[in-house]
């Protein structure tokens, strides 16, 4: 295929030599003339191991060459990859400034034909940039609306410093956000040499991959160093620590628990955290991050609050009670949180929740309910169906009644609290949809 790459920088070298090296022919487009000329020259303007010796390669085989002409670069061209620079701003916000100048550009350069074009973002920008004014700002200068023949799409990269081309060569997968399914197929047939899988979704969520993923990266190194400070204040290895923790790949280095949905609680997770915390508090030692994690999962309690608040509704009926599905320990879930928060609101509660009963309560268990839910006997209900015409609004909370067909059975609005706080839209739970819903539950 034939590529223009805007922007010679960090991104857009490597993209270019490795898209030349993979059979494309590419043209680098910068405003940079002495960049241009380094390329042209065969010289790489970025620092970045094997990447002079590739793009040297790809100038000398003819497959790669650099221009300031974007009118050139986009008529010799079928598709356009954008690489230039998304700064912050003095305020912290992202600055897509020089982005919409050159899908500006491009659209210019297309305006007065007809002929098939694809713009692909690669540039890092917030959801909704694309959507909002690139869409319509390439539409407009092109003097065209976007279909068939014209489209923009975005493909976040993830490339490391140091090891860039190995990270574009052995990606986790390739990634296409397009307003159009079908507009994702020319940006994979760039990466047909590829073997990694090709994911298609809405570009609002391909750039939330991208900005997820880093600061999911920043996160780790974080609590790996809050761990490490912890560590060395009780007189232990941080490393050691870590890298035993990293051995558990069933729960700590795998999918587990990152699913958005509710709150965590139970008898584990809350207590540790805020024995770690008060540990590092006796120790003058900074543990934002650990800290942070209980004020996140109360925010989201409150979150949960606000959606029946909103919802208008006053007779409630709530599908789970325990932490999670399977247990009866009530200690800190947050579904009684939830159910305390409402009561004291004023809402009529019902209760369904098979695995607890009352009279099964002991210990610290029944301690923590009396003091939060004393009443708890007289909220229970046992039968689904009284709970369903009871309620205006359904709060399912956990998997516990996911074999029940609520949608059937109940009239009033359905909340999933596995979902809807974490999700654009909150459409009808389909009984279907009631059966296989599953929520990633925390292990004691």
């Amino acid at each position: 295929m034939k590529v223009a790459v805007f922007g010679t920088g960090y991104v857009g070298c490597v993209s270019a030599a490795c898209l030349a090296r993979d059979g494309h022919q590419v043209i680098g487009v910068d405003i940079d003339e002495e960049k241009v000329a380094a390329i042209n020259a065969g010289r790489c303007p970025v620092a970045e191991p094997g990447l002079d010796e590739l793009l040297a390669e790809q100038v000398s085989a003819g497959r790669l060459l650099a221009t300031t002409d974007v009118a050139r670069a986009v008529s010799e061209t079928r598709l356009a990859m954008v690489c230039v620079g998304t700064p912050s701003m003095s305020d912290g916000a992202v600055n897509s400034e020089a982005v919409e100048r050159v899908v500006e550009a491009i659209g210019l350069a297309l305006r007065g034909t007809q002929r098939e074009y694809t713009v692909v973002i690669r540039s890092t920008l917030l959801p909704g940039i694309l959507r909002d004014r690139l869409a319509p700002l390439l539409a407009e200068s092109a003097g065209r609306e976007l279909g068939s023949t014209l489209s923009i799409c975005n493909n976040p990269e993830f490339l490391r410093e140091s090891s860039a081309i190995k990270d574009y060569d052995d990606p986790p997968f390739v990634l296409v956000g397009a307003l159009e399914e079908g507009d994702a197929q020319v940006v994979f047939d760039l990466y047909s040499k590829l073997d990694a899988e090709q994911v298609v979704t809405d570009p609002s969520a391909a750039a939330l991959v991208k900005y997820a993923c880093n600061a999911f990266h920043a996160l780790k190194v974080c609590f790996a160093n809050e761990i490490g400070g912890l560590a060395k204040a009780f007189g232990t290895n941080g490393i050691e620590v870590m890298q035993l923790l990293c051995k558990d790949k069933k729960l700590n280095i795998s999918p587990a628990y990152l699913r958005p949905g509710f709150a965590f609680g139970g008898s584990c997770l809350p207590k540790d955290v805020r024995a770690l915390v008060r540990f590092a508090q006796q120790q003058a030692l900074s543990v934002d991050l650990l800290e942070g994690t209980l004020s996140s999962n109360e925010a989201h309690l409150r979150r949960a609050v606000r959606l029946v608040q909103e919802s208008g509704c006053r007779k409630i009926g709530l599908v789970g009670l325990s932490f999670k599905a399977g247990t009866d320990d009530l200690r800190e879930s947050p579904q009684v949180i939830l159910a305390e928060s409402l009561l004291g609101r004023g809402y009529d509660l019902q209760i369904y929740d098979p695995g607890v009963a009352v009279s099964r309560l002991r210990g610290r268990n029944l301690a923590y309910v009396d003091q939060h839910l004393p009443h708890l006997a007289a909220l229970l209900i046992d039968d689904p169906d009284q709970v369903a015409q009871h309620a205006e609004l359904l709060i399912l909370a956990t998997s516990v009644g996911d074999s029940i067909p609520w949608r059937q059975r109940c009239s009033g609005q359905i909340v999933d609290l596995r979902r809807d706080l974490v999700v654009e839209s909150k459409p009808s739970l389909t009984p279907q949809e009631a059966t296989t819903t599953k929520l990633l539950e925390v292990p004691v």
